[in-house]
């Protein structure tokens, strides 16, 4: 019985919020068209400040807006009367939420925004309160009730707001033109940002790392640079210092299955010629693709026709691109 019960009361909490956010396509209206060109406009950053769970659902906003292209940071009302409304200029703009229009550490501020002439677009329940009224944009995110059955935990009205939110993102990501390169750059230590921006330059191995014999060395000689350097392989150069091929752990095992001298043999008998390079600066990801479509676990990198450095699927891996 008590399985049922949680399980109904759960959905009734879906089901009233879910059909609360389909009733915003009815608010997507002028009012919020004008927000986003009042925001396109704005040639300082949006400030977007609310107190409890209001103030929760605007950080959220803020850091969405910020992400997107639209340069955001959250205020909190109570602190903003103790001087950080200095942090907000005459080139900003205000996006203030407050499901009952009068929560009154935003009220306290409306005077200072209208002297200084700072737009402010209100996101409300409450479409005739003062902070509706106060406002340039009212945006109304009025709900016929909260999932909460007592009717006072913030729920519906709250969830409404930061879908909201994630609207006016969006449409201002789609009219910037903001691209996932873009994206990118604001998020590097996401994966996103690495699988955009992380080039084999910042982890290969290059220098007194880079296995390297002459095609004239003997297996075992390679053998031993292919031990020493840990990376399943060796590079095979010319005289001039110009890549010829690679020596790989797998061409060890053929070499092996061969009963080929490994004393007298030189490597370039046994190396493979025909090796697949990059160049620096190439994109880890775009080295990931390459060694996972031919099955191959790392790649010379060459630069004017010379080996410069190996990238190693383990260093994909520890780069976090897999």
């Amino acid at each position: 019985m008590g399985y049922m019960k949680f399980c109904a009361s759960a959905l009734s909490v879906i089901e009233s919020e879910a059909q609360a956010i389909f009733n915003l396509t009815n608010r997507v209206d002028e009012n919020f068209a004008n927000a986003c060109s009042l925001i396109m406009q704005c040639k300082g950053r949006v400030i977007v400040t609310g107190m409890g769970k209001s103030g929760h659902i605007a950080r959220k906003i803020a850091a969405t807006l910020s992400s997107t292209g639209t340069p955001s940071f959250y205020v909190h009302p109570a602190e903003a009367s103790h001087g950080d409304l200095g942090m907000i200029t005459h080139l900003d703009v205000v996006l203030a939420l407050s499901n009952s229009g009068t929560t009154p550490e935003l009220i306290m501020l409306l005077p200072v925004l209208k002297r200084q002439n700072i737009p402010l677009i209100s996101f409300t329940g409450n479409p005739s309160s003062i902070l509706a009224k106060a406002s340039d944009i009212t945006i109304d995110l009025s709900i016929e009730q909260e999932a909460c059955p007592l009717g006072l935990a913030p729920t519906t009205s709250t969830t409404v707001a930061l879908v909201m939110g994630d609207a006016l993102a969006i449409a201002l990501l789609e009219e910037r033109g903001f691209s996932a390169d873009d994206f990118a750059l604001s998020h590097p230590g996401g994966h996103l940002g690495k699988q955009l921006l992380l080039t084999v330059d910042e982890i290969w191995h290059d220098n007194e790392g880079l296995p390297m014999v002459y095609k004239e060395s003997i297996i075992a000689e390679a053998l031993i640079e292919v031990t020493s350097k840990k990376l399943g392989m060796t590079c095979v150069i010319d005289k001039n210092g110009e890549l010829v091929g690679v020596y790989t752990d797998g061409d060890v095992r053929r070499t092996l299955t061969q009963h080929i001298d490994i004393n007298t043999t030189q490597i370039q008998e046994v190396m493979t010629a025909d090796c697949l390079c990059i160049s620096p600066g190439t994109l880890a990801k775009e080295a990931l693709a390459i060694m996972q479509k031919f099955n191959i676990t790392s790649l010379v990198v060459v630069k004017d026709k010379k080996p410069c450095a190996v990238v190693h699927m383990h260093d994909l891996l520890n780069a976090g691109m897999i």
